[in-house]
Formats: C-alpha cells, sequence, structure tokens
C-alpha cells in the first residue's frame, strides 16, 4: 500500500497506536521523534521510498507487545492429562516435566517469576521431541513459537538486520513474537545441533543469550534497535544429538533424552493416537477404516527398524488418503484392510 496516498491519516494512526500501546516511555519518545522527522522530510520533499522503509519500522516497533503477557495456566493435574492424551508411554520425560512445572507454580504462588533449568529435549528425529512441547505450552495455555534452527543460515535470520541496509528487516524472532502479541510465549528453539558449520559460531552467542536470563531481559533485535524483555518466555529446546552443540549453551539447559520406541508401542500409538487424527483431518467418518490385527507390525515396520513414528506416520497417511479418494469416487465404504489387499493401499 502507498502509505504516502494519505499521510496526515497514516501519521495520525501511527501516532495513536505508539499512545495506546503501553509501550516503554522512552521508546514511545524515541518512535515519535522518527515520526517527527519523518513527517517534515515528506512535507519537504514527498521521498516515497524512504518514507515505507521509516513508516514500516515505526509500525512494527509500536506493534511488539513489550508490556503484553497471557494469563498461565498453573495446574500439575491438567498438565499431566494433557501429556497422557498427546503422548504414549515416555514416562520418564513426563515425570520430568510434572517436575519442571511443580517449580515454576512453586514460584508463581510465591510472586516470583517463573523460573526453572532450561529443558532441552535430545533423541532421534520421530521420537516426539517437538509435539512434547506443544503439549507443554497447550498445558499453561500459552502461545508458542517454534524457531526452526535447521533453517537458519545467517545470524541475522535469528537477530535481524540493522536499518543502515537496504534490505533491513528484523529477526525471526521479533517478527513471531510480534504477530503472536505476547511476550511470554513459549519458545521453542528447534534442532539447534542443524545450524549451518559456518555460522555455528555467532548463532550459539546468540543462544546463550537468550537462555541466560542475567541478558534475555534485555535483547536487542539489530532492526529493532531497542531491547526486548525476554525473561518472561519459556525457552524449550531440541536436539538429534549434542555434538554439534556449544558447551555453554548446554550448560545453560538440562537434557532430558527421549528413548525410541518399540514396534508395540507403535502399534499403541497408531492405533490411539495417529490413525483417529488422521481420519478425522482428512474429514472421514470415525469407522471408514477397518484394519486386521495381523496387519500392523508390516504397517509399523515396512522398511526396517526404526526408532520414531515418521515412517509410521506417513503410512497411514497413505492408507487414508487411498481411502478418501474411493471415498470420493462414490463407495462411502467402510473399508476393511487385509493381507490380501494391503498391497492396493501401501507399497
Amino acid at each position: 500500500m502507498d502509505q504516502t496516498a494519505q499521510p496526515n491519516d497514516n501519521f495520525s494512526k501511527l501516532r495513536q497506536k505508539i499512545k495506546d500501546n503501553n509501550l516503554p516511555a522512552n521508546l514511545v519518545e524515541k518512535l515519535n521523534d522518527e515520526l517527527d522527522r519523518l513527517q517534515k522530510m515528506v512535507a519537504a520533499t514527498g521521498y516515497k521510498f524512504e518514507f515505507d522503509k521509516v513508516f514500516e519500522y515505526i509500525n512494527f516497533v509500536a506493534s511488539l507487545p513489550f508490556n503484553n503477557s497471557s494469563q498461565d495456566i498453573l495446574d500439575l493435574k491438567r498438565t499431566e492429562a494433557m501429556l497422557n492424551e498427546n503422548h504414549y508411554g515416555l514416562n520418564i520425560v513426563k515425570e520430568r516435566i510434572l517436575e519442571y512445572m511443580s517449580i515454576l507454580i512453586l514460584n508463581a504462588n510465591k510472586g516470583e517469576k517463573l523460573r526453572s533449568p532450561i529443558l532441552s529435549f535430545v533423541g532421534l528425529v520421530g521420537s516426539g521431541k517437538t509435539s512434547i512441547a506443544y503439549s507443554i505450552a497447550e498445558s499453561m495455555g500459552r502461545k508458542i513459537i517454534r524457531i526452526p534452527f535447521g533453517g537458519l543460515s545467517s545470524v541475522t535470520d535469528l537477530r535481524g538486520q540493522s536499518r543502515v541496509n537496504a534490505d533491513a528487516e528484523p529477526g525471526l524472532l521479533m517478527k513471531s513474537i510480534m504477530r503472536e502479541g505476547v511476550n511470554n510465549p513459549v519458545i521453542l528453539l528447534d534442532e539447534i545441533d542443524r545450524v549451518a558449520t559456518e555460522s555455528r559460531a555467532d548463532l550459539m552467542g546468540v543462544l546463550v543469550e537468550l537462555l541466560d536470563p542475567n541478558q534475555n531481559f534485555a535483547f536487542i533485535d539489530k532492526y529493532v534497535d531497542f531491547p526486548f524483555d525476554l525473561s518472561k518466555a519459556l525457552f524449550i529446546a531440541t536436539a538429534n544429538n549434542t555434538g554439534n552443540i556449544a558447551t555453554a549453551v548446554l550448560d545453560r539447559m538440562e537434557m532430558i533424552e527421549m528413548p525410541g520406541y518399540s514396534d508395540e508401542e507403535k502399534i499403541v500409538i497408531a492405533k490411539k493416537y495417529l490413525m483417529p487424527k488422521i481420519i478425522k483431518s482428512a474429514g472421514l467418518p470415525d469407522n471408514t477404516i477397518i484394519i486386521d490385527e495381523a496387519l500392523w507390525p508390516q504397517i509399523v515396520r515396512p522398511l526396517g527398524f526404526d526408532a520414531g513414528i515418521r515412517s509410521l506416520q506417513r503410512n497411514i497417511e497413505t492408507i487414508v488418503r487411498k481411502v478418501a479418494k474411493q471415498v470420493v469416487e462414490g463407495n462411502a465404504g467402510p473399508y476393511s484392510l487385509t493381507a490380501e489387499n494391503v498391497g492396493k493401499y501401501i507399497g
């Protein structure tokens, strides 16, 4: 949108936004100064490109939730129930999470900040590391932000780029916080061992800052150029292994090993969790697909041992897709999968 089309109206709306969004006083002063300078510049030159850049900066920073927090739900029984509903087995992992939540509850009851060791789930692909972080956030009633470290090629992806650069923009963290609108989300640092080799040292340095309570209360995104308090956020990390993680980062986390699943456990997971969820997401009635008990080992392990459940999930999704196509073609089912016809549904 051409912001210069109605400059006076745009300036008025932005000044009102700065006033209404409960920003720190010195930030309000800084943004109003930027707006004054912009207004004078546009009045004198009408320079659209500079207008757009400065206007977008002020609008973005004024939208950050510096003082907006969501209300926590701190209920140990609720957390336990959600973990059991969403995850089969993992009893040692669940017990450690409940201990973690207990410390948060005790601190909250004393009126102190929610302090607890930063959890890092370590395990093979498909062992439930990411999904268990989502369950923790859901049980607390917190929004969750996922930062995929496997997709970061430079520290500027995370920390942003200074406005002196022509293509400056905020980092992924500040973008996500602005989008969610709260300063106390669960921040999932996903697969922190998968950072690119050439940027590992820089990214590990930012991780140390994020995970250190003596530093993260004044995190500075280079685009925003103003300290943002991340001390109310809860950080959770995941990794496939710890070999590529800096010692200083490891020292700030408590590692929890995610065990692999046995075939028997995966059959239970398939029946109780995956199959109902995938059938529902496909828009099919609950009892559309009936699978012969003798087929489950073949569905669970079509290509040999896999400690996670990714292959299992893909197999069930393949079956459901093929059934969905037949239903749309006019055959409502139900469909019974047996040793004689399973080849039609999975290779």
